[in-house]
């Protein structure tokens, strides 16, 4: 199995200083690998053979030169040839099988361990998304789940091969002339010394390298989405942004020519000493051929053997730093999949069953959790700090509200009061610190996740779009849906005669996060998606915001027609729109400081009575 430089001295050696290969690592690989042991143990099966079988060549050689040629036995030349073809032919063959073993383990562990990072990711709270690096995240789910791959099959087999080659061909050597094995082993340290050095070097900028690579794709990742393009634009700083990355690629250039030298230079160096020690062996092995101490056969056989220890002997001087860097990334990859999941199923949690939409907040008092308890330091911006161990300061303060079902219910109050904070603990996107928040009389922690979120359709002020159809993005929720079921929820949303209007109607592909609709556009479309979805709880958090006069009147007829009979939670800085709830709550720090319907408020002479006066001055009045 042959190593280009770089993988002689790990592909990574940033990522082991300082750390050991833990037997609970390897004993936690060995049992993830479970379903793969048997190949495993084949395709290690198969390099110990191949290695065996590599023997034969030089032993039939020698007795070529020895028995068949001096007494001029033609039959036994044909014969010992005929076996040269055949071994050639098993170590063919031994190789197919090898490489069919360590692929189909190899990909099955990517497959693996992708739906386990994929599966336990998605489940895990919006607490961890707030604060990953999504470029870290992804890495994990690519270059670290292919490096772990890697540690069962390239390095490991690596490893293996090498081991059984040297084992196996000093062997052969001992057992034809000790003298001249001695001799081969002497000469090692004149190679393995410079070798080590090129490896450390190699180590040094090819860590440099990782470094400015992952860079630019950072600075790839967030200027090529659509938002980054156009702030880039709207700030005029395209030379500023080229010099900046063609700065960092011609330091990866100038890193990949150095290197290239370096490896060079390491393979001119095994090149070299390998024919030095080939004359050696030949030049002392001569002597004691004419001497009479060994046969020329012998001579030739372990000039050939020779030729054979110094990689593998070279290879295994950086062994502990391949399988370092390698079992690494399963470390990280069990990172992840470590990372403990607060937001999950109670044993014994029940079902939302044709829910009513009753909603209680129960003396709800709320903290956000602290960063040690959601994140974790490597995919943070600075994973060189500490994670904070301290959740925020109360954002809820013992909220009481009985919402009933059918209600239309208005959250407002200045931002940072805790509007859009409480909206999220009905479908449990957070858990309560203290006190309880009930759909039809149940704890939402008592519910499956599945049951209370089916019941619950969300509308946010800047709603997310797949980079997909229109139809596509309508049946998220309800992925059976058909045409006409989208084209009724759009006419409710007063987004159809737009979306027939687009260049391949439902089937336009809007870009990412939407783009190519305008933000009213995306809103309304966004309404009809939770219209498909047809919830028996609905929360609209500035689901209008981005609506001219005009469409906002359009849309809010539509939500008057399609929420009625439905418990809605609406959340506004728009007070106009919010009038005609049945209750408006208005938070301010954390606690309901006034609650009642638009009339009372106004006459209370609150603060929501300022904040109306102040935004009517603003806004039109509906």
């Amino acid at each position: 199995m042959r190593q280009s430089p770089h993988m002689m001295f790990g592909s990574d050696p940033s990522a082991v200083a300082g750390n050991r290969l833990g037997a609970d690592l390897v004993r936690r690989v060995w049992a993830f690998a479970r379903p793969y042991r048997a190949r495993t143990v084949g395709f290690l099966a198969v390099i110990v053979a191949a290695a065996v079988v590599s023997l034969a060549p030089p032993l039939l050689i020698r007795r070529i030169i020895d028995e068949a040629l001096p007494q001029g036995d033609e039959g036994l030349v044909t014969l010992l040839a005929g076996l040269m073809i055949v071994a050639a032919l098993a170590i063919a063959g031994l190789s197919l099988v090898e490489r069919y073993l360590s692929s189909t383990i190899g990909e099955g562990l990517i497959y693996d361990l992708r739906a386990a990072l994929f599966d336990h990711v998605q489940r895990l709270p919006v607490a961890f998304f707030t604060r990953t690096q999504t470029g870290a995240l992804i890495s994990r789910m690519n270059n670290d789940v292919i490096g772990a791959q890697r540690a069962v099959t390239q390095t490991l087999g690596a490893v293996v091969s090498n081991v059984v080659v040297l084992s196996t061909t000093l062997v052969a050597m001992a057992v034809l002339e000790w003298r001249l094995t001695l001799l081969a082993l002497v000469l090692l340290p004149v190679f393995i010394i410079p070798a080590k050095r090129v490896g450390r070097r190699l180590q040094a900028i090819t860590r440099e390298s990782f470094d400015l690579n992952a860079s630019m794709n950072t600075t790839m990742t967030e200027r090529f989405n659509i938002s980054g393009a156009l702030l880039v634009k709207l700030f005029g700083r395209h030379d500023d942004e080229s010099r900046e990355f063609t700065g960092r690629a011609a330091r990866v250039r100038d890193i990949g020519v150095r290197s290239a030298m370096y490896g060079r230079t390491f393979l001119t160096a095994l090149t070299l000493v390998g024919a030095v020690g080939t004359a050696v062996i030949y030049l002392v092995g001569g002597r004691l051929v004419l001497s009479g101490a060994i046969t020329l056969g012998t001579l030739v056989a372990l000039g050939t053997y020779v030729t054979q220890i110094y990689a593998p002997l070279t290879q295994l001087t950086n062994a502990r730093v391949d399988l370092m860097t390698a079992f690494v990334s399963f470390d990280r990859v069990f990172e992840v999949l470590d990372t403990g999941n607060a937001i999950a199923d109670r044993p014994g949690a029940v079902d939302l069953v044709a829910p009513a939409g009753r909603i209680e907040f129960d003396h709800v008092w709320f903290r956000y959790p602290a960063a040690s308890e959601v994140s974790l330091a490597s995919l943070e911006a600075d994973v060189s700090a500490a994670l904070s161990e301290e959740p925020s300061a109360p954002v809820l303060r013992g909220v009481d509200v009985p919402i009933e079902p059918g209600q239309l219910i208005a959250l407002v109050g200045p931002s940072g009061a805790g509007k859009t904070t409480m909206s999220s603990l009905v479908p449990r996107l957070y858990d309560v610190t203290d006190g309880a928040v009930r759909v039809d009389g149940v704890d939402v922690r008592d519910l499956t996740q599945e049951s209370l979120r089916a019941a619950i359709g969300v509308v946010s002020q800047d709603p997310h779009l797949f980079h997909e159809t229109v139809a596509a993005n309508l049946r998220y929720p309800r992925p059976g849906a058909s045409m006409a079921e989208l084209q009724e929820a759009c006419r409710a949303a007063r987004i159809h005669d737009v979306l027939i209007g687009l260049p391949d109607g439902y089937d336009t592909v809007v870009g990412e996060r939407g783009h190519r609709l305008s933000g009213g556009e995306k809103q309304r479309l966004a309404i009809a998606r939770m219209l498909l979805k047809d919830p028996a709880i609905v929360i609209l958090d500035e689901a209008t915001s981005h609506l001219d006069s005009e469409n906002e009147a359009q849309v809010q007829e539509a939500l008057a027609e399609s929420l009625a009979g439905r418990t809605s939670i609406v959340i506004a800085h728009r007070l106009s729109t919010i009038t005609a709830a049945d209750q408006i709550l208005v938070l301010d720090e954390g606690r309901i400081v006034e609650r009642g319907s638009h009339d009372k408020l106004l006459v209370d002479g609150g603060l929501y009575a300022e904040l109306y006066h102040t935004l009517l001055r603003t806004e039109p009045v509906s």
